[in-house]
């Protein structure tokens, strides 16, 4: 049986941390944004007239959650690709 090398090892760890960084990060932003704009769509609900400014503040904040998992994908990607632990 052949003994996989120590770089082989930190390289599918990277790979596995990587995809679990990113599943963490999408449920994180499904969740938040789910529940953004629900309370979004229940507030415009109770008052209409104040529904232009509520949109408008609940888009810029589906960008804000959504940035962060874009970060954390270009941080895994980076860490994947260019590892610092592989020697």
């Amino acid at each position: 049986m052949k003994q996989m090398s120590e770089n082989a090892i930190i390289t599918a760890a990277s790979v596995i941390g990587a995809g679990l960084v990113c599943l963490g990060a999408a449920m994180g932003a499904g969740f938040g944004n789910g529940n953004m704009c629900g309370k979004s769509i229940e507030s415009m609900a109770r008052q209409p007239e104040e529904s232009g400014k509520i949109f408008t503040n609940m888009l810029v904040c589906v960008g804000l959650i959504e940035s962060m998992p874009i970060l954390c994908y270009v941080i895994a990607i980076v860490l994947v690709f260019a590892n610092p632990f592989i020697k």
